[in-house]
């Protein structure tokens, strides 16, 4: 009889801690959320581009509001500025005549709810992707595949790599960045492994060139976002603040970056 007693009072404490607790979060004003990664993809022209602008919104909330009605130009050091028009209120903006040039300086300005944003970077190239090598007993239980992507670095010369791992059948996407601070001048590899991934799915994988100021901000910013990183709920140290400038109101600071890199592209199927 005790044993029966004991058994239901477990039950009835499990059962409660079901009950949904309201979490009131406090609320701040919207920010400007800047997505302007401009990519010159190796064997194209890099004249189509879009930026993407959307507002900060509460953490519960599921709708990410865009921030429609801007007017978002970029322009190089030869006096030549290209227009991005919105696509139907929908907060992105493209164009189909950039000129993207190795190692050209390349402005953006946003004029977004009368305040002037503005950012510079410069087109940063890359290395090809040579080849790729799968391994299929990797992880801890040895049952993972995993994905090296082989690139050479360039000698006696400071590089920085953005590695995008988009899987198009999880729908998902894993980043990575690298430097040559050991590596200079080698053959590396780039790493990815996934436990859902399987033969048959297939890779999309993107290497860019990035600027050391963009390598220390994405790092930041993963390093922060790492699922490994413990409780959803924790406070990050700071907040990841980009390379965009309010220059109306430089306390209403936009989240996110510009970047304009070149780009390689390698479609791979997994064995």
């Amino acid at each position: 009889m005790k044993k029966i007693i004991k058994t239901c009072l477990i039950a009835i404490v499990l059962i409660s801690c079901e009950d949904v607790i309201d979490v009131d979060l406090n609320s701040a004003e919207p920010r400007l959320v800047i997505d302007a990664s401009l990519h010159w993809i190796k064997g194209t022209n890099g004249a189509n581009q879009l930026i993407k602008l959307s507002l900060t919104a509460p953490y519960f909330d599921n709708n990410i509001p865009p921030a429609t009605g801007a007017n978002v130009t970029v322009s190089d050091s030869n006096n030549n500025t290209f227009i991005f028009t919105e696509e139907n209120n929908s907060g992105i903006y493209k164009t189909e005549n950039f000129l993207p040039v190795i190692n050209e300086v390349y402005n953006l300005n946003i004029v977004y709810d009368n305040e002037n944003y503005t950012a510079t970077e410069t087109m940063i190239p890359v290395v090809p992707i040579e080849f790729i090598e799968q391994k299929n007993d990797g992880g801890f239980s040895g049952d993972e595949i995993e994905i090296k992507a082989y690139y050479t670095d360039p000698e006696n010369i400071d590089n920085f790599y953005l590695f995008e791992f988009l899987s198009l059948d999880l729908n998902s996407s894993t980043l990575e960045v690298y430097d040559d601070e050991f590596t200079d001048g080698n053959q590396i590899f780039a790493f990815f492994s996934d436990e859902d991934l399987e033969t048959g799915n297939q890779l999309l994988i993107r290497n860019s060139g990035v600027s050391e100021r963009t390598y220390e901000f994405l790092n930041i910013l993963l390093q922060q976002t790492d699922e490994d990183s413990g409780d959803p709920f924790q406070i990050q140290p700071a907040t990841v603040r980009g390379n965009c400038i309010n220059q109306t109101n430089p306390d209403n600071f936009p989240l996110g970056y510009f970047r304009v890199s070149e780009t390689d592209v390698f479609t791979y199927i997994v064995e």
